[in-house]
């Protein structure tokens, strides 16, 4: 206890938020000593995803001390690597980002400080945006790093730092090696280096509607905008939710632009730290569409389009006779596949995701499945189109190199309009494509836990003594971290020719995921198979864990 409380009172005395250190000297007073090493213990991992975790004191917990390492840390990689992440003008420079969540503004503002008293010119935008504005910008202006503070669809007490670097990456996602060594160089700067002596300069550049609107009118491009098909578009009826996030202001003038009538869910539309009307703001966990579909029905809707909190990730759900039927990312993927491949250079998808290869073949484009992550699926070359079955979709990789559910949701209502002038729906066209392309039934079984511990347990327990075979179907085990190539990572998977399984951690939650996929040759047989594969993973986790 008296270690953890050294630690925790040298972290008291460098600390600026008022907020954290109440809270940190409330847990030193109490003799907390599971707070204390819930906080002190270890450090919050920096990886291909930034940084991501719950609010709080100590270097396990987002605030503005880990932040500001952070962004020094990035600041140090960049200069020490300048002549791979030079900008267009030769120099280096950095887009920042942020969301409505707690503290975003803040740890922005420090960030931009920082960076930009290393030498580096900093952008920073002045209001809240969705993330895939920021990554547009960073694509745009050449940047050599982009920052977003973002937690995404995480729960409200969390908060993240989403990395791009510029360079050779084209400001795409953060991968291997350089997450390593960017967190190489944070953790030795947090020792020794306190947050009153990183050095801030208020040098850095103010962005904000200008790049906004330059966005939207690359958005206006991806669809017809001749009048007379504008004018049609006012026949369907939308009902959007932004789930308290920032999505709606963005949202609301590119499909007003576009003819398309959209009506918000308002108690969502507005960021709110708080999430108030959710549990998880994220549109997959249950609960979250509620509202959304309680408006849709008053509204009269013909489909529903809903955003995760920064507006990345899109969620579709289609009028069925008195209710709203959603759909799945594998779904709306093949959708945007069978609209996107005509035009395409490549389509990819990740492992986890439904395998495109007979609508890639039917179009003769190349196909690639990737590792989970849009941190892969970008870096296919001559990418058209990604996706990945957690609602994630990348319909502009040139101009947005990540998932974008803004756009995503643009080319979606489109489609829905053209469909229903024909008297037809998406789901009708879902199941056009299946019929040309094959049915496939997508789930997921996933466990969310509080010790992360009984992940390993349960892992550990698959590949000690992994299944020969799921319900009466053999299957082939392959250990993913046993790879040598580009693969390699921590995943099982249980397969043969008619289903799939993946079994993963996520990589953003303290979740494990049950990915499962299941082929036939109608769509009740694939049904079925899945419901087996479900009642399969449900079985098999809970008796591991």
């Amino acid at each position: 206890m008296s270690q953890l409380a050294e630690h925790a009172k040298a972290w008291l005395d460098q600390d600026p938020d008022p907020v954290t250190k109440l809270e940190l000297q409330a847990l030193i007073d109490n003799q907390d000593e599971e707070g204390l090493s819930s906080r002190f213990s270890t450090r919050l991992d920096f990886g291909t995803a930034g940084l991501r975790g719950e609010l709080g004191a100590g270097p396990n917990r987002m605030n503005r001390v880990v932040v500001a390492q952070t962004a020094l840390g990035l600041a140090k990689f960049l200069n020490a690597n300048r002549e791979t992440y030079l900008d267009p003008s030769g120099g280096l420079s950095a887009v920042i980002g942020f969301d409505g969540r707690t503290n975003s503004d803040v740890f922005a503002l420090d960030s931009a400080k920082i960076l930009s008293a290393a030498g580096i010119k900093t952008f920073l935008f002045s209001e809240m945006v969705p993330t895939p504005v920021a990554a547009f910008t960073g694509r745009r202006l050449g940047a050599s790093l982009t920052v977003v503070v973002t937690a995404s669809h995480n729960p409200p007490r969390d908060n993240g730092y989403k990395v791009y670097l510029g360079g050779p990456t084209g400001g795409s996602q953060l991968v291997p090696p350089q997450d390593r060594e960017i967190a190489n160089l944070i953790t030795a700067l947090s020792t020794g280096t306190t947050f009153q002596q990183i050095p801030k300069s208020k040098d850095f550049t103010l962005i904000g509607q200008p790049e906004i609107s330059q966005y939207l009118d690359r958005a206006k491009t991806l669809i017809s905008m001749h009048e007379s098909e504008i004018a049609q578009r006012s026949a369907i009826r939308i009902t959007h939710t932004a789930l308290h996030g920032v999505g709606w202001k963005v949202v609301n003038p590119l499909m007003a632009a576009a003819g398309f009538k959209v009506l918000p869910v308002t108690l969502q539309k507005e960021p709110d730290a708080k999430f108030p009307t959710v549990a998880f703001p994220n549109p997959e966990e249950k609960g979250a569409m509620d509202l959304s579909f309680a408006e849709a029905t008053r509204n009269d809707s013909d489909i529903i389009l809903a955003n995760d909190p920064d507006a990345d990730r899109l969620a579709v759900a289609v009028r069925n006779g008195d209710g709203y039927q959603m759909l799945t990312g594998d779904q709306v993927g093949l959708l945007l596949a069978n609209q996107l491949a005509p035009t395409s250079k490549a389509i990819a998808n990740s492992i986890v995701s439904a395998d495109l290869s007979a609508l890639a073949k039917h179009y003769g484009v190349p196909y690639t499945q990737t590792l989970t992550g849009f941190k892969w699926i970008s870096k296919v070359p001559d990418l058209g189109y990604g996706y990945e079955e957690a609602l994630g979709y990348c319909v502009d990789p040139e101009y947005t190199p990540d998932k974008d559910g803004i756009t995503a949701a643009l080319i979606i209502a489109q489609m829905a309009s053209d469909l229903k002038a024909q008297g037809k729906t998406l789901v009708d066209q879902i199941q056009d494509l299946a019929q040309r392309f094959g049915h496939v039934a997508t789930g997921q079984v996933s466990l969310r836990v509080s010790d992360l511990s009984v992940i390993r347990k349960i892992t550990s327990g698959l590949r000690s003594n992994p299944p020969a075979s799921i319900g009466d179907e053999a299957v082939i085990f392959e250990d993913y971290s046993a790879r040598t190539d580009a693969m390699k990572t921590d995943a099982l998977v249980f397969s043969n020719e008619s289903i799939k399984i993946i079994v993963r951690p996520s990589g953003t939650e303290p979740k494990l995921k049950c990915y499962l996929q299941a082929s036939a040759t109608s769509k009740p047989a694939a049904t079925k198979l899945l419901e087996n594969l479900k009642t399969w993973a449900d079985a098999t986790l809970s008796a591991l864990k």
